[in-house]
């Protein structure tokens, strides 16, 4: 499946847990870090091709008193040592019952990006592993590729327009349509 062919692409988001590193629940300890296999590549294939690069994830282990901020950020250091470095990070430190505008799959995280990246939210791509991170990027007027893993639902990946197999596959069809934009 691919993006839209009509539409210029400067920026790529990724959520962090199960498409950057492997999901370790409610992980905010920087030892536990484990990038997924492929991560620093794909990311280093985007970064060369000259695309601004940022993280948004929901972080609910912060509302749920699990673990702080600072700790969040400690991790997410770690993070972009091993797999970026990222132009910027978007973090909701909120649970889901919380009715934050930022908790994906609400828009708050991408705009958020959208705006630090100096970007519209139209020339951005969300890159995730469940339906949320696909929902958050459509509700900001991005593209979203959904790169599933065992854990995601049947029905994230048939409501979605686009998925990819690895997130090596993923920048793939990125720089697939930037060059077919520049082109």
């Amino acid at each position: 499946m691919a993006l839209a062919p009509d539409r210029t692409v400067r920026g790529l988001l990724f959520d962090r847990d199960d498409t950057l590193v492997i999901d370790v629940p409610y992980n905010a300890d920087p030892h536990k870090v484990v990038p997924v296999p492929g991560a620093h590549r794909a990311v280093e294939r985007a970064r060369a091709a000259g695309l601004r690069l940022g993280v948004v994830t929901n972080q609910s282990v912060i509302a749920r008193g699990m673990a702080t901020r600072e700790e969040v950020d400690a991790t997410n250091a770690r993070v972009d040592e091993l797999v970026g470095p990222f132009d910027v990070w978007c973090v909701c430190p909120h649970d889901a019952d919380d009715g934050c505008a930022c908790r994906k799959p609400r828009p708050g995280l991408v705009l958020e990006a959208a705006e630090r990246l100096g970007i519209a939210p139209e020339e951005l791509v969300v890159v995730g592993d469940i339906g949320a991170d696909v929902g958050a990027a459509a509700a900001a007027g991005a593209q979203g590729i959904l790169v599933p893993t065992p854990r995601t639902r049947r029905e994230e990946i048939d409501d979605v327009p686009t998925v990819a197999a690895s997130l090596d596959e993923a920048v793939s069809l990125v720089l697939e349509h930037a060059d077919a934009v520049r082109s």
